[in-house]
């Protein structure tokens, strides 16, 4: 007869993890609300408009990663972070700055 493991006590990693991400969403939508301020600032031309709409659609992006991962953070035991988040994560992170270049030059 075996017995099943005992329920995990996560503490308050999990908590903490659930915030890291939110924090990181609400300064991408900082940076994402600056961008469209310094588009709309000037005389937008149509490659800063562009830029823009892709730091907002990386925005969307790296919304999407962050709540799939908070919603596995609800678990006793979260699963990691699967290669393809981390990638899209990463991804939206270096578009972002991209964009943001594109924009202030």
């Amino acid at each position: 007869m075996t017995a099943s493991p005992p329920e995990r006590d996560p503490g308050l990693q999990p908590e903490r993890t659930r915030l890291a991400w939110r924090r990181t969403v609400l300064s991408w939508t900082v940076v994402a609300v600056l961008a469209v301020r310094q588009v709309a600032g000037g005389e937008p031309v149509w490659t800063d408009v562009l830029a823009m709409g892709m730091c907002v659609l990386a925005l969307l992006g790296f919304a999407s990663v962050a709540n799939r991962r908070m919603l596995a953070m609800a678990a006793a035991r979260p699963a990691a972070l699967t290669t393809g988040g981390a990638v899209a994560a990463v991804v939206c992170t270096l578009v972002l700055a991209a964009f943001a270049v594109a924009i202030v030059v």
